[in-house]
């Protein structure tokens, strides 16, 4: 990163001291990706000079990684030469995502913009949900016939593989339908008379139009593929998804994932680049729901304060109980939504995930009831109250049920939320902690009740 710091002040520099030369030597060298990453944050007039020194090849690849903001910039500017220039080289998939970012008439321009066969397959792409794998495939592939030969595919290959997203991974399909997979590899090796049908791999993984794009990205990552192809509810071929997009839809998860578990709601967008007003939008809602939610607490330590009135040293341990018992929660929770995000825990796992969580919080619990006695007897002193074994106990035996409860309930609602069709992220570290800080004091102020002679009586 301090690389490309580096190569955006040199790209400024250049300039501002009007080295165009120099520039465009610097820029035609560099990868097209970093050339992206460094143009972004120009201003509208040097980011149109800079991205005019590009030749056509590296312009389309540059154009696609830049930020949407700095897109939309340099789409105004263009004329409508330059601008189907750029669109004519830009894989279909990635122009249907460029469309799916930008205001209604820039989205006018770029369709002008495209030939009719570009402009058709765009307008197909659009009818699918940008969140299912219909929403995320290219239609740009091989296709081979099945009684091709390996010659004759060769000769196709090289034909159409230019426009094509990728050549090492070709689809066998006969009127349409997907018959199987044929690698160049498989091809290279092979007599250049035989059939494409001799050597086909027909025991093919597909995914379905509808199929969520997360999903995809999984069966991706499980098989190793390169590609994997997309067919509609007749079994035929209407595109592929390539490993590259499968790691943009891992990565936009899981960012969105961690956005949820921290009780923000989901963007797109760099925080630099997010107004004050967007993230005071995003981060708002969920801070007043969980203030609301709270209340229940406030509530419990109100019904409660004549007890900490009459022992006081009571409420020094409720943030240790409170947060141990968060804690102890989000462990859980995080482990299971990990495990259902991968695909290793399906909800019919539930009473598994319930044993075993009530073993390891047991285990856990015992764990910590000697250190917690002495902690609390020893390092804050209640050797000295004439109290202080069993207050120190009371406290030792909250911590162990709070870990065996919030346990349970951390592995389980992210499990609810999957059985009725909610992200399982969305019952992460916010709402665990909040509920268990409600049953922790619970339990804590029913406990001292009946066991502290000061309150028992």
């Amino acid at each position: 990163m301090d690389e490309i710091i580096v190569f955006h002040e040199q790209i400024e520099a250049l300039i501002e001291e009007k080295r165009f030369k120099e520039l465009k030597e610097l820029l035609v060298r560099a990868n097209a990706i970093d050339v992206a990453e460094a143009l972004n944050g120009l201003s509208e007039k040097d980011l149109m000079l800079a991205f005019r020194l590009l030749d056509k090849d590296q312009a389309a690849e540059a154009f696609v990684e830049m930020e949407h903001d700095e897109q939309e910039m340099l789409i105004r500017g263009f004329t409508d030469k330059e601008l189907r220039a750029v669109v004519e080289e830009l894989e279909v998939d990635d122009a249907v995502d460029i469309i799916g970012e930008m205001p209604a008439n820039v989205v006018a321009r770029i369709i002008r913009s495209a030939d009719r066969q570009t402009r058709s397959l765009i307008n197909e792409l659009l009818l699918y949900p940008a969140d299912s794998a219909g929403g995320i495939m290219t239609p740009e592939y091989v296709s081979l016939n099945p009684d091709m030969t390996v010659d004759q595919a060769f000769e196709k290959i090289r034909k159409v593989g230019p426009d094509k997203e990728t050549i090492y991974t070709c689809y066998v399909t006969e009127n349409r339908r997907l018959e199987g997979v044929v690698s160049v590899r498989s091809l290279l090796i092979a007599s250049k008379d035989t059939k494409i049908r001799d050597i086909i791999e027909d025991n093919v993984i597909s995914v379905k139009t509808t199929d969520d794009k997360e999903f995809v990205a999984e069966q991706i990552r499980k098989y190793g593929y390169l590609a994997i192809p997309v067919v509609d509810a007749e079994e035929k071929l209407v595109g592929i998804v390539t490993f590259d997009d499968a790691i943009n839809v891992i990565s936009e998860e899981a960012t969105e994932d961690i956005q949820k578990m921290t009780a923000i709601t989901p963007d797109e967008h760099p925080y630099l680049r997010s107004s004050v007003f967007k993230i005071w939008k995003q981060r708002v809602p969920w801070l007043i729901l969980l203030m609301v939610l709270s209340t229940v607490t406030s509530r419990i330590i109100g019904f409660y304060e004549a007890a900490l009135s009459a022992c006081i040293v009571l409420s020094s341990f409720i943030p240790m109980v409170m947060d141990t018992g968060g804690n102890a929660g989000n462990q859980a929770s995080v482990t299971i939504i990990r495990g259902l995000s991968l695909g290793e825990i399906k909800v019919h796992d539930a009473f598994r995930i319930v044993w075993k969580e009530m073993r390891v919080s047991f285990i856990c619990g015992l764990s910590l009831i000697p250190v917690t006695f002495i902690k609390v007897m020893f390092f804050d002193g209640l050797y000295k109250d004439a109290d202080g074994i069993i207050i120190s106990a009371v406290v030792s035996v909250t911590i162990f049920l709070t870990v065996c409860i919030a346990k349970l309930i951390g592995a389980l609602l992210p499990i609810v939320a999957k059985t009725i069709k909610l992200d399982p992220a969305v019952m992460a570290s916010p709402i665990i902690t909040t509920m268990v800080d409600a049953i922790a004091l619970m339990v804590y102020f029913v406990l001292a009740s009946n066991f502290i002679p000061a309150l028992a009586g």
